[in-house]
Protein backbone atom coordinates (compact mmCIF):
# COMPACT_ATOMS: atom_id res chain seq x y z
CA UNK A 1 0.00 0.00 0.00
CA UNK A 2 1.60 3.20 -0.83
CA UNK A 3 1.10 4.99 2.53
CA UNK A 4 2.05 8.84 0.94
CA UNK A 5 -1.29 8.59 -1.68
CA UNK A 6 -3.49 7.42 1.07
CA UNK A 7 -2.57 10.32 3.02
CA UNK A 8 -3.17 12.94 0.80
CA UNK A 9 -6.40 11.02 -0.34
CA UNK A 10 -7.35 11.33 3.03
CA UNK A 11 -5.83 15.24 3.69
CA UNK A 12 -8.44 15.80 0.24
CA UNK A 13 -11.08 13.93 2.11
CA UNK A 14 -11.15 16.23 5.02
CA UNK A 15 -11.19 19.27 2.95
CA UNK A 16 -14.19 18.25 1.09
CA UNK A 17 -16.21 17.68 3.92
CA UNK A 18 -15.33 20.97 5.80
CA UNK A 19 -12.32 20.82 7.74
CA UNK A 20 -8.83 21.92 8.26
CA UNK A 21 -6.21 19.09 7.86
CA UNK A 22 -3.88 21.73 9.43
CA UNK A 23 -5.48 22.19 12.56
CA UNK A 24 -4.15 20.58 15.53
CA UNK A 25 -6.28 17.57 16.21
CA UNK A 26 -6.15 16.75 12.25
CA UNK A 27 -2.95 17.10 11.59
CA UNK A 28 -1.95 13.50 12.41
CA UNK A 29 -4.81 12.37 10.82
CA UNK A 30 -3.87 11.11 7.03
CA UNK A 31 -0.63 9.54 8.16
CA UNK A 32 -3.09 7.74 11.25
CA UNK A 33 -5.79 6.49 8.74
CA UNK A 34 -3.29 5.39 6.02
CA UNK A 35 -2.07 2.51 9.01
CA UNK A 36 -5.01 1.85 10.41
CA UNK A 37 -5.90 1.07 6.45
CA UNK A 38 -3.24 -0.90 6.13
CA UNK A 39 -3.48 -2.94 8.82
CA UNK A 40 -7.60 -3.20 8.43
CA UNK A 41 -7.13 -4.52 4.81
CA UNK A 42 -4.21 -6.66 5.71
CA UNK A 43 -5.99 -9.94 4.13
CA UNK A 44 -5.44 -8.61 0.43
CA UNK A 45 -1.99 -9.37 0.98
CA UNK A 46 -1.69 -12.15 3.32
CA UNK A 47 -1.41 -16.02 1.57
CA UNK A 48 -3.40 -18.24 3.32
CA UNK A 49 -0.84 -21.16 2.82
CA UNK A 50 1.71 -18.98 4.42
CA UNK A 51 -0.92 -17.86 7.38
CA UNK A 52 -1.43 -22.07 8.31
CA UNK A 53 2.59 -22.23 7.92
CA UNK A 54 1.97 -26.02 8.23
CA UNK A 55 -0.15 -26.13 11.18
CA UNK A 56 -2.29 -28.96 10.28
CA UNK A 57 -1.40 -32.24 12.10
CA UNK A 58 -2.14 -35.96 11.23
CA UNK A 59 -5.10 -36.90 13.83
CA UNK A 60 -7.31 -40.10 12.86
CA UNK A 61 -10.21 -38.65 14.09
CA UNK A 62 -13.88 -38.73 13.02
CA UNK A 63 -14.77 -36.45 15.69
CA UNK A 64 -16.35 -32.94 15.18
CA UNK A 65 -14.46 -30.29 16.13
CA UNK A 66 -15.87 -26.74 17.50
CA UNK A 67 -14.08 -23.05 18.05
CA UNK A 68 -16.24 -20.77 18.92
CA UNK A 69 -17.25 -17.09 19.84
CA UNK A 70 -14.15 -16.26 17.51
CA UNK A 71 -14.90 -12.30 17.23
CA UNK A 72 -14.11 -10.65 14.24
CA UNK A 73 -14.37 -6.98 12.41
CA UNK A 74 -14.37 -6.33 9.16
CA UNK A 75 -15.47 -3.58 7.01
CA UNK A 76 -18.68 -3.50 4.59
CA UNK A 77 -17.44 -3.15 1.07
CA UNK A 78 -20.85 -0.81 0.03
CA UNK A 79 -20.53 1.77 2.82
CA UNK A 80 -17.00 0.96 4.14
CA UNK A 81 -18.06 1.04 7.46
CA UNK A 82 -17.48 -1.60 10.12
CA UNK A 83 -19.69 -4.81 11.12
CA UNK A 84 -18.50 -6.90 13.78
CA UNK A 85 -19.27 -10.13 15.80
CA UNK A 86 -18.67 -13.84 16.48
CA UNK A 87 -17.57 -16.30 14.27
CA UNK A 88 -18.49 -20.28 14.74
CA UNK A 89 -16.40 -23.10 13.15
CA UNK A 90 -16.73 -27.03 13.06
CA UNK A 91 -15.69 -29.60 11.04
CA UNK A 92 -15.53 -32.99 11.13
CA UNK A 93 -12.06 -34.07 9.81
CA UNK A 94 -10.69 -37.61 7.87
CA UNK A 95 -7.27 -37.66 8.73
CA UNK A 96 -5.95 -33.96 9.62
CA UNK A 97 -6.85 -31.39 11.81
CA UNK A 98 -5.56 -27.76 12.52
CA UNK A 99 -3.74 -25.80 14.88
CA UNK A 100 -6.29 -24.14 17.10
CA UNK A 101 -5.03 -20.26 16.64
CA UNK A 102 -4.91 -20.80 12.77
CA UNK A 103 -9.01 -20.97 12.81
CA UNK A 104 -8.81 -17.35 13.96
CA UNK A 105 -5.88 -16.48 12.03
CA UNK A 106 -7.99 -17.64 9.09
CA UNK A 107 -11.27 -15.23 9.94
CA UNK A 108 -8.93 -12.60 10.66
CA UNK A 109 -7.01 -12.77 7.06
CA UNK A 110 -10.55 -12.81 5.44
CA UNK A 111 -12.13 -10.22 7.39
CA UNK A 112 -9.33 -7.91 6.97
CA UNK A 113 -10.63 -6.87 3.09
CA UNK A 114 -13.70 -5.33 2.06
CA UNK A 115 -16.16 -7.64 2.47
CA UNK A 116 -20.07 -8.81 2.48
CA UNK A 117 -20.74 -10.98 5.22
CA UNK A 118 -21.84 -13.95 3.09
CA UNK A 119 -19.15 -14.06 1.09
CA UNK A 120 -16.95 -14.10 4.34
CA UNK A 121 -18.67 -17.34 5.88
CA UNK A 122 -18.23 -19.31 2.51
CA UNK A 123 -14.60 -17.92 2.25
CA UNK A 124 -13.77 -19.39 5.52
CA UNK A 125 -16.04 -22.62 5.20
CA UNK A 126 -14.15 -23.10 1.88
CA UNK A 127 -10.67 -22.86 2.94
CA UNK A 128 -10.96 -25.17 5.94
CA UNK A 129 -12.69 -27.59 3.84
CA UNK A 130 -9.92 -27.44 1.33
CA UNK A 131 -6.89 -27.13 3.42
CA UNK A 132 -7.59 -30.53 5.54
CA UNK A 133 -9.71 -32.17 3.10
CA UNK A 134 -12.58 -32.70 5.60
CA UNK A 135 -15.66 -34.28 5.79
CA UNK A 136 -17.71 -31.42 6.67
CA UNK A 137 -16.90 -27.69 7.31
CA UNK A 138 -19.87 -25.36 9.14
CA UNK A 139 -19.76 -21.88 10.03
CA UNK A 140 -21.82 -19.49 11.29
CA UNK A 141 -21.06 -15.48 11.65
CA UNK A 142 -23.59 -13.68 13.62
CA UNK A 143 -22.64 -9.55 12.99
CA UNK A 144 -23.70 -6.20 13.82
CA UNK A 145 -23.10 -3.68 10.74
CA UNK A 146 -23.08 -0.11 11.73
CA UNK A 147 -24.23 0.28 7.91
CA UNK A 148 -27.57 -0.06 9.43
CA UNK A 149 -26.65 1.11 12.60
CA UNK A 150 -25.69 4.46 12.09
CA UNK A 151 -26.48 5.60 8.94
CA UNK A 152 -29.61 4.45 6.85
CA UNK A 153 -32.70 2.82 8.73
CA UNK A 154 -30.85 3.23 12.21
CA UNK A 155 -31.65 -0.36 13.71
CA UNK A 156 -29.40 -0.29 16.65
CA UNK A 157 -30.26 -3.91 17.44
CA UNK A 158 -29.95 -5.54 14.39
CA UNK A 159 -27.94 -8.22 14.20
CA UNK A 160 -27.24 -10.59 11.01
CA UNK A 161 -26.66 -14.23 10.58
CA UNK A 162 -24.96 -16.03 7.67
CA UNK A 163 -23.93 -19.83 7.36
CA UNK A 164 -22.13 -21.85 5.29
CA UNK A 165 -22.10 -25.82 5.41
CA UNK A 166 -19.90 -27.80 3.24
CA UNK A 167 -20.07 -31.83 2.98
CA UNK A 168 -21.55 -34.32 5.79
CA UNK A 169 -22.67 -30.81 7.49
CA UNK A 170 -24.89 -29.98 4.37
CA UNK A 171 -25.77 -33.62 3.58
CA UNK A 172 -26.52 -35.16 6.90
CA UNK A 173 -28.96 -33.17 9.40
CA UNK A 174 -27.70 -34.67 12.24
CA UNK A 175 -23.89 -33.22 11.55
CA UNK A 176 -26.27 -29.98 10.98
CA UNK A 177 -27.85 -30.11 14.43
CA UNK A 178 -25.01 -31.73 16.27
CA UNK A 179 -23.04 -28.50 15.18
CA UNK A 180 -25.85 -26.24 15.91
CA UNK A 181 -26.26 -27.59 19.23
CA UNK A 182 -22.18 -27.40 20.13
CA UNK A 183 -22.22 -24.01 19.93
CA UNK A 184 -25.59 -23.52 21.28
CA UNK A 185 -28.32 -23.19 18.49
CA UNK A 186 -30.83 -24.94 19.08
CA UNK A 187 -32.72 -24.00 15.69
CA UNK A 188 -30.90 -23.96 12.44
CA UNK A 189 -29.58 -20.70 11.11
Amino acid sequence: MNHEKVESLIRELLIEIGEDPDREGLAATPRRVAKAWEYLTSGYRADPAALINDAIFTQETNNMIIARDIELYSLCEHHMLPFYGRCHIGYVAKSRVFGLSKLARLVDMYARRLQIQERLTEQIAEIIMESIDAEGVGVIIEARHLCMMMRGVEKQNSMMTTSSVLGTFRSYTATREEFLNLIGRTRPV
